[in-house]
């Protein structure tokens, strides 16, 4: 006995959802070997970042070594942050360099620029992500081809909305698998490094070279500019000091009161 034809058209639309896991590599059907193929083809994937901090005598100096240094190794500065403080001065540059010139670009700047602080490298092999991504977006793409074909035989409206909702959740999907895959691309592309100059200008008796007479001459400016804060804040209070020979005078009126 056949199945009434209510229920073949609801057996038509239950088609079956897209894999969520990387065991679930193709979907059964003529497309499934072109998607093996490709996906067997992904190279590594080698994510390579790092963070330098180098102290140098001269920051605009070994600037303009970096700068050279860059353009070298055709990379490009992506951000870019300067601090100048009492003690100190701080510039830390964010760079962006082709992979394969990563290295070159590290050691460049490990020689001749100033006195290594700290250096950090770094890799995280992402090539398992990726070649998951690619997998549930290779079939994703195939089950929307589906929901399209079946969209143009269906003629009941619940079924042609329920099919549009599901192309578009598939459609969303899609676009953030091709959003993940172009990032990826981007940080095994173009590696990352940090790189912090760093300028001491605090002095001390055991590094600098400045002599006692000098400073002798630092402390008593500093001395004086000490005194001249107390003075200006001792005028500040004036109000204060006006209500002194008030209190002085009531005092005395309320003596002599008591004494009569």
């Amino acid at each position: 006995m056949s199945a009434p034809k209510g229920e073949d058209k609801a057996f038509a639309l239950q088609a079956p959802p897209p894999p969520n896991s990387i065991s679930e590599k193709t979907v059964s059907d003529d497309n499934g070997s072109s998607t093996r193929q490709k996906i067997d083809t992904i190279s590594k994937k080698i994510i390579k970042n790092g963070e330098m901090r180098i102290q140098v005598g001269d920051i605009k100096r070994a600037q303009n070594q970096i700068n050279e240094i860059i353009k070298k190794n055709k990379a490009y500065i992506q951000k870019e942050e300067f601090q100048n403080t009492d003690t100190d001065e701080n510039l830390d540059i964010i760079i962006r360099v082709p992979h394969k010139n990563f290295d070159a670009l590290v050691n460049s700047f490990s020689d001749g620029v100033g006195s290594i602080l700290s250096k950090n490298i770094f890799s995280n092999d992402v090539t398992e992500e990726y070649t998951d991504v690619s997998i549930k977006l290779a079939n994703k793409k195939i089950y929307l081809e589906k929901y399209r074909d079946m969209l143009k035989s269906v003629v009941t409206t619940k079924d042609i909305l329920e099919i549009q909702e599901n192309i578009r959740e598939l459609e969303d999907e899609i676009d953030i698998s091709e959003g993940r895959l172009r990032f990826i691309d981007d940080r095994v592309n173009y590696s990352t490094l940090n790189l912090s100059l760093y300028k001491e200008k605090i002095r001390s008796s055991t590094t600098s070279k400045v002599g006692f007479g000098s400073r002798f001459g630092d402390s008593i400016t500093e001395g004086w500019n000490s005194f001249v804060a107390f003075f200006l804040g001792a005028i500040s209070l004036w109000p204060f000091f006006l209500l002194i020979p008030i209190i002085i005078f009531l005092w005395r009126k309320w003596r002599s009161r008591k004494k009569k």
